[in-house]
């Protein structure tokens, strides 16, 4: 169980920072800023130097190494020795299941967010006509995979939990009729 207590502690360390760089990132979204150029003929969006993209893309980062840890530990459930019959197992089946799925989740509102930051682009229009529209990332896009991090987080620990719980030297009884030759 010792390195079933170090892998657990592994992957909830991981995970919570993960949670805790998405609430950066969000908590530091870019922003832009019309202005003109020299000649006063063109209009543009200048973008402010931001975090959030660092921090999205390290917590992007660490909950994807979070959740290799946890598979590779449990050696994706579904490979290896046979797991003891019972509650836990049936519970580690739908713990992992779910933590996958909330994983996914997590991944791609954090890379919604992630590309949304990055897109430093300047829109040039006349300035006459309409100004352009300063594309920013949209409040809630890091918190969003924030929140899915954490929950793959407790989700990922309680999988690994109950995993480690039904994983044991499980042997099937034998028939109780032999199948060997008559003497």
């Amino acid at each position: 169980m010792a390195g079933s207590t170090t892998v657990l502690a592994a992957v909830l360390l991981v995970d919570l920072v993960a949670f805790g760089l998405a609430i950066g990132a969000e908590q530091s979204r870019p922003t832009a800023s019309l202005e003109t150029d020299a000649r006063n003929e063109w209009t543009y969006c200048r973008y402010h130097p931001d975090a959030s993209t660092g921090m999205g893309g390290a917590a992007l980062a660490l909950l994807l190494v979070g959740q290799v840890v946890a598979a590779v530990a449990s050696r994706c459930f579904c490979c290896g020795a046979a797991l003891r019959p019972g509650g836990a197992r049936g519970c580690a089946l739908m713990l992992f299941l779910s933590s996958w799925l909330t994983f996914i989740i997590a991944e791609a509102c954090l890379l919604a967010g992630l590309v949304q930051s990055a897109y430093h682009t300047g829109y040039r229009t006349v300035i006459f006509e309409n100004p352009p529209d300063c594309e920013t990332v949209r409040r809630g896009t890091f918190g969003a995979g924030a929140a899915f991090a954490l929950i793959t987080g407790v989700l990922t620990g309680s999988y690994y939990y109950c995993f480690s719980k039904s994983r044991g030297s499980y042997q099937r009884p034998e028939a109780a009729i032999g199948m060997s030759r008559f003497q």
